[in-house]
């Protein structure tokens, strides 16, 4: 089995609807996220798809409207890239906007490891 570029479209397509059970589905069972913050250099690591979706839908719970738009994505390898704008308002009416990219580590056409990074931007305050 291989891992497309379409698939990691439909992925991201999965992010933008909320829908965790599509967004895993390439997933490995033992995969491993470094988030875009967190204590340590690489940011956070979460470790398995439970903790990973949990991850995910914190994310959509605390932003209902997080989208990463204007995505594309290449795969070359065992190893591929998505390019992407994420938006997202918390409650507090607070707005994130700020482009970056997953590096993804492929094992066996599955994603092992998701690696995230995007740009640091002020939050831009409620009007």
């Amino acid at each position: 089995m291989t891992l497309t570029a379409d698939d990691l479209k439909a992925t991201f397509d999965a992010f933008n609807r909320h829908d965790i059970d599509a967004v895993m589905t390439h997933f490995a069972e033992d995969c491993v996220f470094t988030t875009v913050a967190g204590p340590d250099v690489f940011g956070t690591r979460i470790e398995g798809c439970e903790a990973i979706a949990k991850a995910f839908v914190a994310v959509w719970t605390a932003m209902p409207d997080a989208e990463w738009s204007d995505h594309q994505h290449f795969v070359c390898g065992d190893r591929a890239v998505s390019e992407w704008t994420f938006r997202g308002t918390d409650a507090q009416g607070r707005r994130t906007e700020a482009q970056g990219v997953d590096l993804f580590t492929i094992r066996n056409g599955k994603l092992a490891m998701k690696q995230a990074f995007r740009k640091q931007r002020p939050i831009i305050e409620t009007r």
